[in-house]
């Protein structure tokens, strides 16, 4: 079997380049193996390789548990976190353009991390979530910081309609002087998606404009709901 940094390479990158350019969002099926998502669900109760443990309800995020990384990460999500950063890092770079900000993006992950460094933003921010029965996340933005990069992605863990029913992954577009979109998405397990942290250029008639976006989990119906969050940037605290 190829290494989880040749599968990333081999994806169809401009497909999801630019599907990420235009929508917001990308999906990549089938990206985790069975074997890769269930070793990460088994090694949730594993304390030392964590450096916090969040329960939502206690500061009203939604109903559920996650957990963040502590450095060193695994090699798995390394790996990741590295190879799909410098497959879409020419797309956040557009963006700043198209919009017109005074910002762009190094090229690879660990020049983030050093930009992150620089101000005092030190702790990872991978992180994977647990949802039982009625767990819901309430719509939000992962910025953690003054230094984010705008996009990220999230990895299904579980089997949608075997091991958990219900909690769809929702982003939502709030679309300047007009009602908002909710995009509702159902990923398998070991599927990737890429998306907005917190908003995207839309083209108008006058140029681009800024779309703010925010993502959040409706609530599961039965089973439990596993996922890996993997952010860019690193945090303060």
């Amino acid at each position: 079997m190829k290494s989880i940094s040749e599968r990333i390479v081999d994806l169809d990158w401009p497909a999801i380049r630019q599907e990420l350019h235009d929508k917001g969002f990308a999906s990549v099926k089938n990206v985790l193996t069975k074997e890769e998502c269930d070793n990460m669900i088994a090694a949730y109760n594993t304390s030392d390789t964590y450096r916090k443990t969040i329960k939502m309800e206690r500061y009203r995020f939604g109903l559920g548990e996650y957990k963040y990384f502590s450095y060193p990460l695994p090699q798995i999500i390394t790996e990741l976190r590295e190879n799909v950063y410098t497959q879409i890092v020419p797309v956040a770079n557009a963006w700043m353009q198209e919009l017109k900000l005074d910002k762009r993006f190094p090229l690879t992950q660990q020049e983030l991390k050093d930009v992150c460094r620089n101000h005092e933003q030190t702790k990872p921010t991978v992180l994977i979530l647990k949802y039982g029965e009625g767990g819901f996340n309430t719509l939000h933005q992962d910025l953690y910081g003054e230094i984010y990069f705008p996009m990220q992605m999230v990895f299904m863990l579980d089997q949608v309609d075997e091991d958990y029913k219900g909690g769809e992954f929702v982003i939502t577009e709030q679309i300047p002087r007009a009602q908002s979109k909710a995009n509702v998405l159902k990923p398998m397990r070991g599927e990737m998606v890429v998306f907005t942290t917190n908003f995207r250029p839309v083209k108008g008639s006058v140029g681009y404009y800024r779309v703010n976006m925010k993502h959040g989990v409706s609530p599961v119906h039965s089973g439990n709901r596993h996922s890996l969050g993997i952010i860019f940037h690193d945090a303060l605290s």
